[in-house]
């Protein structure tokens, strides 16, 4: 961990995610059509559904690290320990980054811009990026890097999709903002599984 940041990789992929921002949100016409179509063209009956699953989100993100956690402290089992602290931090960084990049962009929701936007959950902080989206896909990769079966991998990317599909659906989100949200969650998992590779296999 020492290494990671001595190098300044965790702050060039801030400073690169910061550079970034006002280039994505140059597409504004594109991204608003697209979100229309999404938006207003949803599938209404599945509202409850998307409803309910969108709010899993972070309760996911932060739950699953302590489970894992605590299973490894129960049975003493020091990789699985390892993995357990590769998850939390790598939810943590990715939430970090993405909370920083909320409020250093500051981009309206859409429904706050566009009257025809059918708001149908909440949305209070700005909206780019997306950080449920962040928070199911960073679990989802971290998860999928640390347990590596299809058992593991297939349910969370599809849980992961679903939130993603959801914010937009829901009317919260625009189709960048959930986009770079991934980004976040892939970078942030694969980014600190390169740190943490060694500890893990050595259950050091």
């Amino acid at each position: 961990m020492k290494c990671f940041f001595a190098k300044g990789n965790f702050w060039q992929l801030l400073l690169l995610m910061a550079l970034i921002s006002p280039l994505v949100l140059i597409g504004q016409n594109t991204d608003i059509e697209l979100l229309k179509e999404i938006n207003l063209n949803r599938n209404r009956f599945l509202d409850p559904f998307l409803r309910v699953l969108t709010q899993t989100a972070g309760p996911v993100a932060f739950v699953t690290p302590l489970v894992v956690l605590a299973i490894a402290l129960r049975k003493k089992t020091a990789k699985l320990r390892q993995k357990a602290i590769y998850l939390i931090v790598a939810v943590l960084t990715a939430v970090f980054i993405t909370t920083s990049l909320k409020y250093a962009v500051k981009r309206p929701r859409p429904f706050e811009t566009y009257d025809f936007i059918e708001k149908m959950t909440s949305g209070g902080s700005p909206s780019f990026p997306s950080g449920h989206t962040t928070d199911a896909f960073v679990i989802a990769t971290a998860m999928s890097i640390a347990f590596p079966t299809l058992a593991v991998s297939i349910p969370f990317f599809i849980w992961a999709v679903l939130i993603a599909y959801s914010r937009m659906a829901l009317g919260v989100h625009y189709p960048v903002d959930v986009f770079v949200g991934i980004l976040i969650g892939l970078v942030s998992s694969t980014v600190w599984y390169a740190v943490f590779r060694k500890k893990i296999k050595s259950g050091g």
